[in-house]
């Protein structure tokens, strides 16, 4: 009998392993994937504009950067994608960049949740579930059952949080009692930066007179990082609006983050006229309140994943337990797949 497999996370860790798992071990596994959000993507999210679908904007991850360490570890995953057309090498102007030696960046033109679409597609059959948002794990007969907002509870032969770490903490149920002491220190270490990203869209024709595609921002208090987003991925069209898309700086981020997106939207507004003063109205705007942004102190020697029960398997991984790139999420998969697939290869 095929063994039903939960992976908690349709983000890059998550859809990626969905992939991975489909591929070592198509025909034993039946594959759920769940989401809190509406869509596929976690932190790297493409929102559309609500009245002109084709304009769309990055809010969370920006581009792919490849450093040294990973180009040949990583390159099947990075050759791949750019044999699909889902990444292309960044040829934009991006003022302010700093590159260590060696690297280099891809960027997406479909949008950075592309990459999570794709494995998602490649994981075909996995049914896909969004607005699931997991609220307890119990041990239940010798299989998982988990429990969400809505809905009833289901039962599975393993489970992969790949959530944000803190949201792994705040589960309820029996998961609570297999994180030993050790373990709940060290995931309550591990932290992440916070920010506000802001998405504008504009109607097609618009101009935004400005000689680079992307700039990270050093003397404003509030932002940190402008981009405009379709000619950061090379895609200008005549029938299409142009797309901009604000990053705060952490400090900001952390200083108004329990205030209301719209009450913190304005203020960011008012800091982009200070930089471009001519910037045209956009003719919508999207708020993004990043809670947990960017891994800053991982799990202690970035294991990958962690096994938190082994019979049956109930694992956490992602970026907490790695780094915030994609290369710390591609590495986190593989540890997650490694893992589960020495039980269920029978």
């Amino acid at each position: 009998m095929a063994s039903r497999v939960l992976i908690v996370g349709a983000g890059l860790t998550g859809s990626l392993c969905a992939h991975l798992l489909r591929r070592e071990l198509a025909g034993r596994l039946q594959l759920v994937v769940w989401d809190k959000a509406r869509g596929a993507g976690g932190r790297m999210s493409t929102s559309r504009c609500p009245s002109d679908p084709k304009c769309t904007v990055d809010l969370g991850a920006q581009y792919i950067t490849i450093t040294p360490d990973y180009a040949q570890k990583h390159k099947v995953f990075h050759d791949e994608l750019v044999a699909e057309g889902i990444l292309k090498p960044l040829s934009a102007v991006v003022e302010g960049m700093v590159m260590k030696d060696g690297s280099s960046n891809l960027v997406t033109p479909l949008g950075v949740s592309s990459i999570v679409k794709y494995y998602l597609k490649q994981s075909a059959g996995a049914d896909v579930q969004y607005e699931r948002h997991v609220t307890q794990i119990n041990l239940r007969d010798g299989k998982w059952e988990v429990s969400c907002k809505s809905g009833y509870p289901e039962a599975f032969d393993a489970v992969v949080l790949t959530m944000p770490v803190p949201q792994i903490l705040q589960l309820q149920g029996d998961i609570r009692k297999l994180i030993n002491e050790k373990q709940r220190r060290q995931l309550e270490a591990v932290s992440y930066s916070s920010r506000y990203a802001l998405g504008l869209f504009y109607e097609a024709g618009t101009q935004i007179d400005v000689p680079w595609a992307a700039k990270y921002i050093t003397d404003n208090p509030c932002i940190r990082f402008i981009s405009i987003d379709n000619k950061k991925r090379n895609v200008e069209s005549s029938d299409m609006g142009p797309s901009l898309v604000v990053h705060t700086s952490v400090p900001f981020g952390i200083e108004h983050l329990e205030q209301e997106k719209e009450d913190v939207q304005p203020v960011i507004i008012k800091h982009l006229h200070t930089i471009l003063p001519n910037l045209p109205k956009p003719k919508e705007i999207k708020c993004q309140k990043w809670r947990y942004s960017q891994v800053t102190k991982a799990f202690p020697e970035c294991p990958g994943q962690i096994t938190l029960h082994s019979q049956p398997f109930l694992l956490c991984g992602g970026d907490g337990f790695t780094h915030s790139n994609f290369d710390g999420c591609t590495e986190s998969a593989l540890r997650i797949v490694e893992t589960l697939a020495s039980q269920l290869h029978y």
